[in-house]
This record gives structure tokens, C-alpha cells and sequence, in this order.
């Protein structure tokens, strides 16, 4: 009876110890979506240099955000740092009724999401939507969206095909982000009219001197903020990931001081945020407070040495 009891306990702990090690075998890989912007590039290219630190195989894919929303549902991808709210609520909430992605932090406060014009138009008296058709001929009738299945697109094309604000004659004009910009950078060096889609945080609003308008509420919002999702599950099947998922907080400054570094400085995006990491070493204090490495040791370390702070 000692016998067997002795082969039953030895049974279930190693029965216990290879369901520990497939669950951490299950976290080795960590996959991500970026949806192309480069905040979100910025934030996204932190989390993987952290997580590749701590000894995971982190996998990036560039994706739209439907495609993202869909991969997330289906448990193709594992995490998102860029549900910019409310403007995205549309998109997300039919898969967050459902469960199959599920918020675990706020990672960004403050943000700003609208349609943006130089000051030099904004004095001219464009300081609003309804304003918009006063000055059909000096904007071409044309808005300057960003990448083709943007919600902040599909929104003003929507208001075009209803005629809202008087927008009937209107067109969007969709990019990409750095296809606008070079438009809004055309016409700011001719002092040419244009409108466009602007956020904050985003280099934009310190390369140009620029006003957002008012209007749009009911979609963008005010202030919003930004979330990290995941699949469903994630959390519980890597509880060491999503703790330094939920502690990884970001900021307007530092997100606009990484991404002043990747587009003005022509940096690469790992190089601007090792560079900025090495500036503001404290930043990994909270993010690692608990977080092991996949071996189980401790995080700090690892990644302070990986990223030469």
C-alpha cells in the first residue's frame, strides 16, 4: 500500500511538473500586432525588446486594425498595445462581448485623435467641422485620411455619404501615415491650405504648428486613452507576460521623444528605444516589479544588461 501510494504521489508530481513546463513552453512565444503607426511601432518595438531580454521569441506582424481585431478574436495573435479609445470602440466591442479579447491595461493617457489644419488655416476661421464647406475650394474638397480600413476614415467617409457638416462634396484621400504627412508637409511649405487626420502623441504636433478642430465628438471623443488587449486566455496561460503587460505603462513625452528619434533622426526603431531606455533607466523599475525571465529568474537584471543600462 506504501508502494503504491509512493508510485501515485510520484505520478501526480510529475504529472504537475510537465503541466508547468507546457504552460511555460506555451509562453516562450509571444506574438504582437502593429498596425503601422509609429507609436504604436514605438511602443510595440519597447514590449519586444523587454520580452526578447527575458529570453521569449517574440514574433511582430504588421496588420490593419480589423485584421488585428479579427486575429486577436481567433487567437492568432496575442497582444495589441495600440486600442486607441473610443475611436476604436465600434471595431473592438463585438469581440470583447463575445470574450475573445479581453483589456488588461490602460498603457496611455491623454491622447488626442481629430481632424487637424495648420494654424496659419485655423486663423483663416477653419476651427471646427461645420466651417469645413466655407472652404471647399481652398482644401480641394479633399480630407487627408491615413491607411485604407481605418476606423478615423471609414467615420469621416460616413459623414460625407450622409452629408453631415455639409460634407457632401468631399472626398477622403486615404495613405498611410507617413503619405499624409508629406502631403500636410507640401502644403505647410507652400502655406497652402490642407485638413487632415492628426493625433497626439506624434512628432506631428511639434514639426508643425497645428490646430485640431471641433466636431466629431460623438466618434472621436475628447481626451482618450490607450489599451493593451490580448486573446482570450493569454493571461492565464502566461501569467509572467501579462503581469509585465499590465505594469507597462508609456507617456506622451516618451512616446513623442522615441518617435521624434525614428522619424526626424532617421532612427532605427529598437536603436531610438534602447537609446531612450539608456536615458530613463527608472522606466524598468515598475515595468519588471515580479516579472521573471522564461528560466525563472529574476527580470531586472536580465534586461538592464540586455539594453546596456
Amino acid at each position: 500500500m506504501k508502494l503504491l501510494t509512493t508510485t501515485a504521489m510520484a505520478a501526480a508530481t510529475s504529472a504537475a511538473l510537465a503541466g508547468s513546463a507546457m504552460a511555460q513552453a506555451q509562453c516562450d512565444e509571444i506574438s504582437f500586432s502593429d498596425v503601422g503607426w509609429t507609436d504604436i511601432t514605438t511602443t510595440t518595438t519597447a514590449a519586444a525588446e523587454v520580452f526578447e531580454a527575458l529570453g521569449y521569441d517574440v514574433n511582430v506582424r504588421v496588420l490593419s486594425v480589423p485584421v488585428t481585431f479579427a486575429s486577436l478574436g481567433s487567437g492568432d495573435v496575442d497582444v495589441f498595445l495600440g486600442n486607441w479609445m473610443p475611436t476604436q470602440q465600434s471595431a473592438i466591442q463585438p469581440y470583447l462581448d463575445e470574450g475573445s479579447i479581453e483589456t488588461i491595461n490602460e498603457n496611455l493617457t491623454g491622447t488626442i485623435y481629430n481632424l487637424a489644419v495648420p494654424a496659419y488655416t485655423y486663423e483663416k476661421g477653419l476651427q471646427s467641422y461645420e466651417d469645413l464647406p466655407e472652404f471647399s475650394e481652398e482644401l480641394d474638397q479633399t480630407i487627408y485620411g491615413i491607411e485604407p480600413g481605418n476606423e478615423g476614415n471609414a467615420y469621416l467617409v460616413g459623414l460625407i455619404e450622409e452629408d453631415e457638416y455639409g460634407l457632401g462634396d468631399f472626398e477622403v484621400r486615404e495613405s498611410s501615415e507617413q503619405g499624409m504627412l508629406s502631403e500636410v508637409r507640401r502644403a505647410v511649405d507652400r502655406d497652402e491650405d490642407i485638413v487632415f487626420l492628426g493625433w497626439a502623441p506624434h512628432p506631428m504636433n511639434a514639426n508643425f504648428d497645428i490646430e485640431y478642430l471641433q466636431g466629431g465628438e460623438d466618434f472621436f471623443g475628447g481626451e482618450g486613452s490607450v489599451y493593451t488587449v490580448t486573446r482570450a486566455g493569454f493571461s492565464e496561460e502566461c501569467p509572467n507576460a501579462a503581469q509585465l503587460l499590465e505594469q507597462m505603462d508609456f507617456t506622451l513625452e516618451m512616446e513623442n521623444q522615441i518617435m521624434g528619434m525614428i522619424l526626424d533622426d532617421g532612427m532605427d526603431p529598437a536603436d531610438a528605444v534602447q537609446s531612450w531606455v539608456q536615458d530613463n533607466p527608472e522606466v524598468l523599475d515598475g515595468w519588471l516589479d515580479g516579472v521573471t525571465t522564461v528560466e525563472g529568474e529574476p527580470g531586472l537584471p536580465a534586461v538592464r544588461e540586455a539594453l546596456g543600462v
